[in-house]
Order: structure tokens, then sequence, then C-alpha cells
């Protein structure tokens, strides 16, 4: 389950202010092409039918990819 504390809570300013202090500032800066913009299609569907979703969903075995993100998970606790 994802955890979204404390980031969700704070502003630009405050989580800025944290990753200087635990320096990954400077990296999360650098410009490069994440999946983001590599992925995402020139002419998305902003309201697709829930049916086409299904289809699309159901089309594609994501279990493997599930199982290998968790096996890959790490656990950091970052303290100020």
């Amino acid at each position: 389950m994802p955890v979204f504390r404390p980031v969700i809570g704070m502003d630009k300013t405050e989580i800025v202010e944290i990753a200087r202090k635990i320096d990954t500032f400077d990296i999360s800066i650098e410009p490069y092409e994440d999946c983001c913009t590599v992925f995402t299609p020139k002419h998305p569907k902003t309201r697709p039918l829930p049916e086409d979703v299904k289809k699309a969903q159901d089309s594609f075995d994501f279990g493997p990819l599930i199982d290998e993100a968790v096996e890959n998970t790490e656990l950091k606790v970052i303290k100020l």
C-alpha cells in the first residue's frame, strides 16, 4: 500500500527544503525523459468507456511486474 505522508500534506517549499536536507534535490531537478514522456500517447483518450478500459487491462499480464516490484521493494527511513 503506498504511503503518501508527509508529502501529501506539504507545500512545494517544504518539500524542496526537505529534499535539500536529505541531498536529493539536485538529482530530482535533472532533465530526462521518464515514463510519462516516453509512453504517453500523442492523442490520449480523456473519456474512455469503462468496457474499453477493462478490455485494455485484461489484455496485459500485470502479475510478473507486480511480483518483481514486490521482490525489489526497499524500505528507507529518512529522519530529519
